[in-house]
């Protein structure tokens, strides 16, 4: 629909409207854009100018209030509050600025005005978990302990990646970890899995035993490898057995295919099957050193699906220990290593072999302490599938801790750079009073 003007001064009215109206929201966009750039400078002075710009803008005093509450060397609580006071004065619903707020009034000592502002953000957002976890510490700074527990609850059941730090927080004023895992933490695998990492990483392996034993009452559906680390640890601490009942659990709980070992023997994953890898009782790939390339092969196998492989270029005289796993043994307890070995144009004197390596629970586990080692024959040239065996090993009194790797050791001939490939497969590390493994 066309407006059809009645006479010159109107259409000229109409046109001066149109230009003060452009004019102003023109100007209007301008500061709006200034203000921002300003304040997009994070300094003193552009939050300064940013909130001259646009007064009527409850961020700018938010962002000013923030910068004198965070930053170490601008640190000024009183106007802090005061802006954040001002911003609360445009925007009443501003949950962040309440909690900013707070936290402005608990570092004055204002403990009373900082209860109330904790709590006028929960009446702005009450299912948030920001909100939660920091009226819960500050709870927890006051000695309201159940109080406390009851928001930092809230905060790890609406986010559960806080598992960990709520725990942790928790447990500094409470010792009682069931208590807290029943009241605080949500019965979430991935949360406790952190808290379990966590704690591991800390030492506190009895605390993240009993963690990891609520974990599994759970009956969570878990992947080998999340129990790498936790199993690697308490490797390094001497608890084996432990670290080895963890590991356990967790092949229960997965879906990896069960018996796939030679009976009774101490290693696991033997046959390379799992596509498990990275420490404790998963085979390690280190990286290789020059002229040898490491990997599974579906194609050529002893039996199962897939066999270890590794390929020589024909230009190094390659010292290779580069794939190894570790096994619980039993102390004094006669063992045999044994595996199944194919080898392609091999060249040189030294082939590949397995070497063991035990060492005592009185020592750092380190190869300067091994306590003791075995070797199996190595196999070179072109042969099919071999069964190669050690000698007999009995393990020491202290003696729960073994190392296995495949290994071709430096040749002492000249011009002695090894090509060919290898494939292993089906290593067992048996009891002799569980029979041979050797069919």
């Amino acid at each position: 629909m066309l407006l059809r003007l009645p006479n010159v001064p109107a259409r000229l009215a109409a046109v001066f409207l149109a230009l003060a109206l452009a004019a102003t929201l023109a100007y209007l966009s301008i500061r709006s854009a200034r203000a921002a750039y300003y304040a997009s400078l994070r300094t003193l002075l552009g939050y300064e100018t940013a909130a001259t710009l646009e007064p009527q803008n409850a961020d700018n005093w938010y962002l000013l209030g923030r910068y004198f509450l965070y930053t170490l060397d601008e640190l000024n609580a009183p106007r802090a509050i005061q802006n954040f006071r001002h911003a609360l004065l445009l925007n009443p619903g501003s949950t962040d600025a309440w909690l900013d707020l707070a936290t402005a009034y608990d570092d004055e000592g204002d403990l009373k005005s900082a209860r109330a502002a904790f709590l006028q953000a929960k009446r702005t957002y009450p299912l948030s978990a920001a909100v939660s976890w920091r009226y819960g510490n500050f709870l927890l700074r006051q000695g309201e302990v159940p109080q406390a527990f009851g928001e930092i609850r809230r905060a790890a059941y609406a986010d559960p990646r806080s598992s960990a730090e709520a725990f942790s927080r928790c447990w500094r004023v409470d010792p009682d970890i069931n208590a807290i895992l029943d009241t605080v933490l949500p019965p979430d695998r991935d949360g406790y899995l952190d808290v379990i990492r966590e704690l591991g990483i800390q030492s506190q392996f009895a605390a993240a035993l009993t963690v990891w034993q609520r974990l599994v009452s759970m009956h969570p559906a878990l992947n080998v490898s999340d129990a790498i680390l936790f199993s690697e640890l308490l490797i390094q601490n001497h608890q084996i057995r432990d670290a080895r009942r963890v590991w356990n659990d967790a092949v229960r709980l997965s879906n990896t295919p069960q018996n796939i070992d030679a009976p009774g023997s101490a290693l696991w994953d033997g046959g390379f099957e799992t596509g498990v890898r990275g420490g404790a009782f998963a085979w390690v790939f280190a990286a290789p050193p020059g002229g040898v390339q490491i990997s599974v092969d579906s194609r050529q196998k002893h039996s199962g699906r897939h066999s270890l492989r590794l390929t020589f270029d024909g230009r190094h005289n390659v010292n290779f220990a580069g794939v190894c796993n570790n096994a619980e043994v039993r102390p004094e307890t006669n063992y045999r290593l044994s595996a199944w070995v194919r080898t392609q144009a091999l060249t040189t004197d030294q082939g590949v072999r397995l070497l063991l390596k035990s060492y005592s629970d009185l020592n750092l586990y380190s190869d300067a302490n091994i306590a003791g080692s075995n070797v199996t024959p190595d196999v070179r040239g072109t042969q099919p599938w071999t069964y190669v065996q050690s000698p007999s090993w009995t393990s020491g009194k202290d003696v729960r801790y073994a190392r296995v790797c495949v290994v071709r050791y430096t040749s002492g001939n000249v011009d002695s750079q090894i090509q060919g490939s290898a494939w292993v497969d089906d290593v067992a590390l048996t009891p002799e009073a569980a029979g041979n493994p050797h069919p």
